[in-house]
């Protein structure tokens, strides 16, 4: 799921996409919200704001990648407000067949996988079998064969009527623009075979939060999609100076989550189908010194808050919000020098879920589950946002907002 995002011009997709009848051919947006879906015809069809906000939804998507599949995920998971439990992956390997050898298909079709998935279906939560392909190379080869595309299709179908779950999740990284149209038609043909077996199934898309994002997302839509998950984050990653994953606004004035919300809008993805996918992770980077914004001196990686505990919960120096970016900060001393840590906490994450709130969104998402375990702040920030009371309560604390951030340690795994 995180992949660095593909390099696409800032300013305008570049291709040409049917959407809708309609031949795209530029997506002009400026930051601070002035965007226009410019059709062949050159008339904007498409201008962010022109019209008031839906009333927002408050589903909660959350991913659990494989290599958190253990023994106490489905624990966790009885205690997470969870509207829909995406079971991240299966791929395929040559010729279009599902490679039932990965890790991945090895879990969700075994013991741990049927459990979560029988009893996220006895709590009311829906479950989706996540399908992946990564690599451009990997995808050019595979959106360009119609029958290749057919066999990993009655595959999915196959294995997610045989687990039993509600649908599946399409989350396509490293696809080339000349691609995009076919991907839009896989996932339409997708969900045409998925429904004639299960007839409420729904198919979902994971896509980046970049120009090339939106317009999978857009493809992926007039395809049928049912729901469109944003990846909003890996807005800095570990080749890039240190900061937000998530940013709700900028420090240096680029891109952010407003951006992205922006550019899907005018790419004209329905606003009542789209996710807002948030980070549970944070990044860290070997930095100069101890300040916020201090420059990096080697790459980042990423920080999982239920591998760093006793940091959270211990005696050390609690994090500095950023209000700006929307961010937790910490440095720790590193050897000789210092580390850096921007993590998203409950504090950090209740602007951002607002924001989806804003836009009228049919609501968030999370990748990933699990890596907020032992942090029971989180599952209260998850269970306030389903009941709509992120605006009155802090959910970090208990107390009204603005009052901080608690990590209280917790005696689950």
């Amino acid at each position: 799921m995180r992949r660095r995002p593909a390099t696409v011009p800032l300013v305008a997709v570049g291709v040409a996409v049917v959407l809708t009848g309609v031949l795209v051919t530029g997506l002009v947006l400026t930051r601070g919200g002035s965007a226009d879906l410019q059709p062949s015809g050159g008339s904007p069809v498409v201008r962010v704001g022109s019209l008031p906000p839906p009333v927002p939804g408050h589903e909660v998507y959350g991913f659990v990648p494989y290599w958190e599949m253990d023994e106490g995920i489905a624990d966790h998971l009885a205690r997470t407000d969870l509207t829909t439990l995406a079971l991240f992956s299966v791929t395929h390997g040559r010729g279009g067949h599902l490679a039932t050898t990965a890790t991945g298909y090895k879990r969700i079709d075994g013991p741990i996988g049927q459990r979560m998935i029988s009893e996220a279906k006895a709590r009311g939560t829906r479950t989706e079998l996540v399908y992946t392909s990564f690599g451009e190379k990997k995808n050019s080869s595979f959106f360009g064969k119609a029958d290749v595309q057919d066999t990993a299709i009655g595959e999915l179908v196959s294995l997610a009527k045989s687990l039993g779950v509600d649908g599946i999740n399409v989350d396509v990284e490293q696809l080339a623009i000349a691609d995009i149209p076919a991907y839009g038609l896989f996932v339409g043909r997708l969900r045409e075979k998925l429904r004639a077996e299960i007839p409420s199934a729904q198919v979902s898309v994971a896509t980046t939060a970049n120009q090339g994002g939106a317009a999978m997302a857009a493809a992926a839509s007039v395809g049928g999609a049912d729901r469109v998950f944003v990846m909003g984050y890996d807005y800095r990653t570990a080749g890039s100076q240190p900061g937000a994953s998530a940013p709700l606004d900028r420090h240096d004035g680029d891109k952010d989550l407003a951006w992205s919300l922006d550019l899907y809008h005018a790419a004209g993805v329905p606003v009542e189908r789209t996710i807002l996918g948030l980070p549970l992770y944070g990044m860290t980077w070997p930095v100069t010194g101890p300040e916020q914004g201090a420059p990096s001196t080697g790459r980042g990686e990423v920080w999982i808050p239920r591998r760093n505990l006793d940091l959270l919960t211990g005696p050390a120096p609690a994090p500095t919000y950023d209000p700006v970016e929307a961010v937790d900060f910490l440095a720790v001393p590193d050897g000789a020098g210092w580390r850096a840590i921007y993590l998203d906490t409950p504090m950090s994450l209740t602007p951002k879920l607002l924001l989806a709130n804003e836009r009228g969104l049919a609501g968030a998402g999370f990748w990933a589950i699990g890596y907020e375990r032992g942090l029971p702040a989180y599952t209260s920030l998850i269970a306030s946002f389903r009941m709509d009371r992120l605006a009155t309560v802090d959910v970090a604390t208990g107390s009204p907002p603005g009052s901080g951030v608690a990590a209280a340690p917790s005696s689950t795994p």
